[in-house]
């Protein structure tokens, strides 16, 4: 309990409830098998108010966007259907199913009416509801009718995106959500032990809540789980309370379940709040950039070369769990806006405060991990779009949220693996999901408003994150830590001109900390973190990461899909909950609440981080199939699989470290969509023209005007120029080296 807890050993695929402890009967299946077809689950009557409405459509979207068609070969994958049942489940929670069960199909599950298709395996996911907003929360009203509808629409989008990575590994698939599917998913949640029947009910052992399902049908060969006895409803005694076999504690849990629901699981509200970030940022000299200056883009027109380009539309996306997403990601496009309801009146939401509680209570329902809002600075929009099209600023708040990438995932990855590309994806999915259905539900109510994702920005990530207080810039470079979930995390944004009250910036000590650790830059793999000391860039303070560097090896990395191994490895990269280690809950309270004694921690911190062990590879959490998708097809790894692990005695002199800087006068003509090759050796000279954050704030002071390389390239007066195609999905989130979001 001191250093490490029994999660530590919970393999992956049991999920997060202590399912496999539960007493079991084989007799359960002969009855449920006997009992008459019904008819396929549906909803049962049409939505009840706005947010109900907008879930369904999103449900409907997910289906329509769905794989239907397996890969024209079969996937490299064991015939052990234990070692399959072990990938199938490990997605499930990945993609956040609370539980997961897999059992044979017995004809009576099929729908009355409904032909039986040639499956034989159900895979169940059950998605417990959330929770109902206080009275006096905006949201309730919004909430209250479309709980069932929150929890459909999440379990159905896992459905789909399981459905397709098994069609990706070359079997047919299904996903049956409420109402679009052919299967008794109820009668199925019994036979996969996850249910009990209780006379026409079901009960789940663990959950008070309701809860949704929905089945992935399959002819792929899968270990299956047993039903449920009975005597399962008694399962919670001390030892769930406590944490039972290393699952997530009945205290943990309860400890959750009291917090308001406007507040995220952790307590963000004990953090230090400061008038202003805790870097430098001279305002009014920040230039704003176009999209067209961020290094995946630069990678996509051409300006890295052509292996780099080639690799642009496919490094993210080259492993199977991934390309199953691809479809849905894209589909949720062209919807990221809209016009608000003429006919709503929206002065009944007058009140800020109240509207930062339902933003926030209902984010935290869809499934957001950490939210806050701040009001928009100009320098946060791009200048211009990916279409070389000027942007006008046009709302003025921003509610940014943070999706987990998932910690015992992480545990189990060297950090530019075959699974990294995934982690991304899969938050940014998922971010996209939450701030659509925010979006939409704003619009509805008479708000213009618009989701802001890797896929389509008109504003960078990173300024706003510091702004709406969800954590300090890191050594990293150009990306933000959260004291509680450190720099594990994507981000999302809703735009939008409801009044809110914006929350303040934080300072949980990030910036000591970070300067007197190096383990970041010590276990990049492309020497793109800065060992030296912070700069000012582009009017920022900070460690100024090589983004060229960086962007190249998560294009070309042929031993893994994309990289996050400065996440994996970051000394923060932790879970502070009532479960976590004894010692990294006092470090993190220490950390927070006592930043006095830092000079004495943090090289211990360090030290002690090393000596654990900490990102090192955890092989009982690794779930996933390291398989690469060629020319739609899954083969073994063509480069193999990266097994990288600490690097304790890896030095680098800062003076010695080459690094190439493209502040904003190097960067592309923004409405210049062809090939415009990036200088390396000029931008590795530009490093000498970067001034110190206390030269630049005396030289501000002093009221002298800004270096001349903060002035960003103009555009091309004829207009836009060059190719506009794109492919269907593509990130915004490279390093422009002025404040852009963390891409894949």
């Amino acid at each position: 309990m001191l250093f490490r807890t029994a999660a530590a050993d919970r393999p992956y695929h049991f999920g997060t409830y202590p399912l496999e402890t539960l007493p079991r009967d084989d007799s359960v299946f002969e009855r449920e098998a006997a009992r008459p077809r019904v008819p396929a689950p549906d909803f049962g009557a049409p939505p009840d108010g706005v947010l109900a409405q907008v879930l369904r459509d999103y449900l409907a979207l997910f289906v329509s966007s769905a794989v239907t068609e397996p890969a024209t070969s079969l996937a490299p994958v064991p015939d052990d259907p234990e070692r399959r049942m072990i990938d199938v489940k490990g997605y499930a929670y990945f993609m956040n199913a609370s539980q997961v069960g897999i059992c044979d199909i017995p004809e009576s599950a099929w729908a009355s009416g409904a032909e039986p298709e040639n499956h034989d395996y159900a895979v169940v996911l059950l998605l417990e509801h959330g929770r109902l907003p206080e009275p006096g929360n905006p949201a309730r009203d919004w909430i209250a009718p479309a709980i069932v509808e929150a929890a459909a629409s999440r379990v159905g989008g896992i459905a789909v995106c399981l459905a397709g990575h098994i069609q990706k590994l070359g079997y047919p698939a299904r996903a049956h959500v409420t109402g679009a599917g052919v299967l008794d998913a109820e009668r199925l949640a019994i036979l996969a032990g996850l249910a009990v029947r209780d006379g026409e009910a079901l009960r789940n052992p663990f959950l008070d809540r309701g809860f949704s399902l929905a089945v992935v049908s399959t002819s792929y060969r899968l270990a299956v789980d047993r039903p449920l006895a009975g005597s399962a409803l008694k399962a919670r005694g001390l030892r769930y309370w406590l944490g039972r076999n290393g699952a997530t504690s009945g205290r943990e849990r309860n400890r959750r379940d009291r917090r308001a629901t406007h507040l995220s699981a952790y307590p963000m509200e004990t953090v230090e709040r400061v008038a202003r970030p805790t870097t430098l940022i001279l305002d009014d000299e920040v230039p704003r950039v176009s999209k067209r200056a961020a290094f995946f883009e630069r990678a996509l027109r051409g300006d890295l070369g052509d292996k780099a380009r080639r690799e642009r539309g496919r490094f993210a996306f080259k492993q199977p769990h991934t390309s199953g997403m691809m479809a849905s990601m894209g589909a949720m496009v062209p919807i990221q806006g809209g016009e608000p309801n003429a006919m709503a009146d929206p002065a009944r939401y007058a009140d800020p405060a109240a509207n930062s509680r339902a933003l926030k209570s209902l984010s935290y329902l869809l499934g957001a991990d950490l939210t806050g809002i701040c009001e928009i600075p100009h320098y946060a929009w791009y200048s211009h779009g990916a279409d070389g099209q000027e942007i006008v600023p046009y709302h003025k708040y921003a509610v940014v949220m943070l999706i987990d990438q998932e910690y015992d995932t992480m545990e189990g990855a060297s950090g530019d693996d075959w699974i990294s590309g995934t982690q991304s994806m899969r938050a940014y999915l998922r971010g996209a999901e939450i701030a659509g259905v925010m979006g939409e539900t704003l619009r509805r109510l008479g708000f213009p408003a618009r989701s802001q994702t890797n896929v389509d920005s008109d504003v960078l990530h990173m300024p706003l994150l510091l702004w709406a207080g969800l954590g300090e810039l890191s050594r990293i470079g150009e990306l933000v830590l959260n004291p509680f979930v450190g720099p594990r995390f994507k981000s999302v944004v809703l735009t939008t001109d409801m009044p809110l009250e914006p929350d303040e910036p934080i300072d949980f000590g990030l910036q000591y900390f970070c300067d007197h650790c190096r383990k970041c830059a010590r276990e990049c793999p492309c020497d793109a973190i800065s060992w030296g000391d912070k700069v000012m860039f582009n009017g920022y303070e900070m460690w100024k990461p090589d983004a060229e560097r960086c962007t190249h090896y998560r294009l070309t990395n042929a031993r893994g899909s994309a990289c996050g191994r400065c996440m994996k490895t970051c000394p923060l990269n932790k879970v502070v909950t009532a479960d976590g280690p004894l010692l990294e809950r006092a470090a993190s309270w220490c950390g927070i609440n006592a930043r006095w004694l830092k000079p004495l921690l943090v090289p211990v911190a360090v030290r002690l981080d090393d000596w654990l062990g900490n990102g090192r590879r955890n092989p009982v959490k690794k779930w996933w199939f390291d398989l690469e998708v060629v020319d739609g097809v899954c083969v073994e790894p063509v480069k193999g699989v990266s097994r990288r692990d600490l690097d304790l005695d890896r030095r680098i002199d800062p003076a010695k470290q080459k690094m190439a800087y493209y502040p904003a006068s190097m960067m592309p003509v923004p409405n210049d969509l062809g090939a415009q090759p990036v200088d390396r050796k000029a931008a590795r000279v530009a490093a000498a023209d970067l001034e110190t954050p206390a030269a630049a704030a005396a030289r501000h002071a002093r009221g002298e005007a800004p270096p001349a390389h903060y002035r960003p390239t103009p555009p091309d007066p004829g207009g836009p120029k060059g190719d506009n195609a794109r492919p269907a999905i593509y990130g915004t989130g490279a390093q422009t080296g002025v404040a852009a979001p963390r891409g894949p």
